[in-house]
């Protein structure tokens, strides 16, 4: 890989291990998940927009994604609206995953993804399927996510539901969006502006629906002070696993970006397990960095099968007809 692609992946990396933390702490304090990721969005949009109001000319900015001076395109906005509904449920199921469970059952159902996205990618992209070390590997990670889920002490029907239907829809996502930013012709900070933009649109509608905008209205200033320095810091992490992550689909295939973001977790398990005692039980952690160890196996597989299909590859172009 480029060492830009080692960037962009270092930096999905700290910004998408950290910020289930970070939201975990503050959909505590700010018990409203739909209000929280619909401030993420305003932010990230607010971002974009001043970076390219301050850089106008630059590659990359808003500005210059539609080769004018135009801020919006409805072209694009159609084009770019189912994967940005499917981004908008996904950060929605998420949020509710940690509003009613532990940090450790966000990161099974992240971790029991990659098998589900290698299928689909293989049906409809028309990647080669994986090798049987690849898939083996996958296996383990699947595994590891049955044992947690038979151990969990903190079972509830309320918060599996959540995490089946994030499962379903980011299987959906990893592949939809790799599409969308292969096809759609933005640069990485286009996405992130179309896409952000797009989820603030269909926030308000759930906002009222599930009562959250009265009872943020009718909290108390002191409410609001408590609260502020875990959701501003949420904001920062949804403006950088924004970018990160779209610069990531565009570098990665969507199984090997799924993969990336269960072997991340490992910081996310070691976070959590420090700073309070809202995790998993022995077992169960145990379980979940058997998923993580899955992960590294399959990348080692990827990685051992691209290898040797480069070398067939030379052998072919260097070989002479007898």
């Amino acid at each position: 890989m480029a060492l830009h692609v080692y960037v962009i992946v270092a930096g999905y990396t700290v910004a998408s291990s950290i910020l289930v933390i970070i939201n975990k702490v503050a959909v505590l304090l700010f018990p409203y998940p739909a209000a929280l990721t619909m401030l993420q969005y305003m932010c990230s949009v607010l971002f974009v927009s001043i970076k390219a109001a301050a850089q106008p000319k630059a590659d990359g900015g808003v500005k210059g994604i539609l080769g004018d001076s135009q801020w919006f395109s409805w072209g694009v906005f159609r084009a770019f609206f189912p994967a940005a509904l499917t981004y908008f449920i996904c950060i929605f199921t998420n949020t509710k995953i940690l509003q009613y469970a532990n940090v450790e059952t966000f990161i099974v159902f992240r971790c029991s993804t990659p098998i589900l996205v290698a299928i689909c990618d293989s049906f409809f992209t028309g990647r080669q399927w994986p090798s049987l070390p690849a898939f083996a590997s996958l296996g383990v990670i699947f595994f590891g996510a049955l044992t947690y889920m038979a151990t969990d002490s903190a079972f509830t029907v309320r918060a599996y539901s959540w995490a089946l239907a994030y499962l379903i829809v980011i299987t959906f996502d990893m592949i939809y969006i790799k599409h969308v930013v292969m096809h759609i012709g933005l640069p990485t900070w286009g996405l992130v502006y179309y896409n952000n933009l797009m989820a603030f649109l269909l926030s308000p509608p759930v906002l009222y629906g599930m009562g959250e905008f009265q009872a943020v209205v009718a909290q108390g200033s002191e409410a609001w002070w408590l609260q502020l320095p875990s959701i501003l810091l949420s904001c920062l992490f949804g403006v950088a696993i924004s970018y990160f992550g779209f610069a990531c689909r565009q570098a990665l295939s969507p199984t090997a970006f799924t993969v990336l973001g269960v072997m991340n977790k490992l910081i996310t398990v070691l976070v959590n397990i420090t700073i309070w005692d809202k995790h998993a039980s022995v077992t169960g952690v145990v379980s979940l960095l058997v998923c993580i160890v899955g992960g590294v196996f399959y990348e080692r597989a990827v990685k051992k099968e691209k290898e040797c299909q480069n070398k067939e590859s030379k052998g072919e172009k260097g070989s002479t007809p007898i």
